[in-house]
């Protein structure tokens, strides 16, 4: 059950949002304009093609202080933290003992600490795993007092660079702290749309007035949960509690690549994180894994939502629809699901079951839209 509008958090920029005619909606305990006047497909397109402007403040900000941070944190993941350079961000997997997704999240070298991005839905959860597995070995601060916007898209550049001067030196995946107007910014060059575009750590009190500076630029417009989620479909991306959650594994998810050669079998430092006997005996295939995250593009002009089940040529339930919609870029319907491996072969047909009549889908590549990350 979601909580009623009244017990819902709000973020900082919740007056902003009603100001400018959003939908609200319950999202991860919050308040969250899912869409604006102009609706969701004018703002995935305008996403797509200048820039869109989202509030990201639900999700979870803190700071990994202390020598031992970096090795500390990296016991909890099966990624390479210790050796990630300052100003460099990388995508993590916090894992439980059965090596098992607890969340994703984003993580940056900031010199002397880490800054690490969580999931909304998930952050008070992953804040109490990382206090009690590390909290002895570095101090674990949670950044409650700090907003997150996103800025993304081909013109996000354009926009930010004219409010943060030298932002546009940033490359995919890089960060660095920023003065604006005498406040302590901190951008990274990333987001979760397979555009190019930022990320900016911004205080509570403060995001306002520079979520009013942006939409001032001639480029920005507000967008809300409804395209970011079709944005990041189309992008290959996962959403956790969709398409990972605590009954998936990395290998599963098809997310071996966020795993670095170093913590493989064989590597410097292989394994010591949880659940490191399961992902690299599924990495190696000493262990076979039941079930795959794959791509699928549907046949017919017919959307195939989440939880829709799917069957083979013989009509037998080989899996589940966990991400579905039109997509409004490749103006065709686009999906994720988990099917068992001999099936996950690009090309593959299976049908969805969409309202008791079976639609005919492929197993597709993803991304559905090519990334246009700036990497320089």
């Amino acid at each position: 059950m979601s909580a009623p509008l009244e017990e819902l958090q709000k973020t900082p920029l919740h007056a902003l949002h009603l100001e400018l005619g959003a939908r609200m909606v319950p999202f991860a305990g919050y308040s969250m304009p899912v869409q604006y006047p102009a609706g969701l497909m004018a703002e995935h397109h305008h996403t797509r093609n200048s820039a869109g402007l989202f509030d990201v403040s639900h999700m979870g900000q803190l700071r990994l202080v202390g020598p031992d941070a970096a090795a500390a944190f990296e016991t909890l993941m099966p990624v390479d933290v210790i050796d990630l350079a300052p100003g460099k961000q990388r995508y993590g997997l916090l894992l439980t003992d059965e090596g098992t997704i607890i969340d994703d999240l984003m993580f940056v070298n900031r010199g002397g600490e880490l800054f690490v991005i969580v999931n909304g839905a998930c952050k008070a959860g992953d804040i109490a795993h990382i206090q009690e597995r590390i909290g002895s070995r570095c101090q674990v601060i949670p950044m409650p007092e700090r907003a997150l916007l996103a800025v993304q898209g081909p013109k996000a550049v354009d926009a930010l660079q004219r409010l943060l001067p030298g932002v546009e030196k940033l490359v995919f995946m890089t960060g660095a702290g920023v003065q604006w107007k005498g406040v302590d910014l901190f951008v990274t060059r990333s987001g979760y749309t397979g555009e190019d575009g930022f990320e900016i750590s911004v205080p509570a009190i403060q995001a306002e007035t520079f979520a009013r500076e942006l939409l001032a630029q001639p480029e920005v417009k507000p967008v809300g949960l409804g395209a970011r989620n079709s944005l990041r479909l189309e992008a290959g991306l996962c959403l956790y509690g969709n398409d990972i959650d605590t009954t998936t594994t990395p290998v599963e998810a098809s997310l071996q690549w966020a795993i670095q050669k170093v913590r493989r079998t064989g590597g410097a430092r292989a394994g010591g994180f949880p659940g490191a006997a399961r992902v690299l005996a599924q990495l190696d295939g000493q262990e076979p894994i039941a079930r795959k995250r794959v791509g699928l593009t549907a046949l017919e002009r017919v959307p195939v939502r989440e939880h829709v089940e799917l069957k083979d040529a013989r009509g037998q339930t080989v899996g589940e629809v966990t991400s579905g919609l039109l997509g409004p870029t490749v103006d065709e319907p686009v999906a994720m699901a988990y099917v068992p491996p001999q099936l996950a072969a690009a090309g593959t047909r299976l049908q969805a079951i969409v309202r008791g009549k079976p639609v005919p889908m492929e197993v597709s590549p993803m991304p559905f839209v090519p990334n246009r990350y700036y990497r320089g």
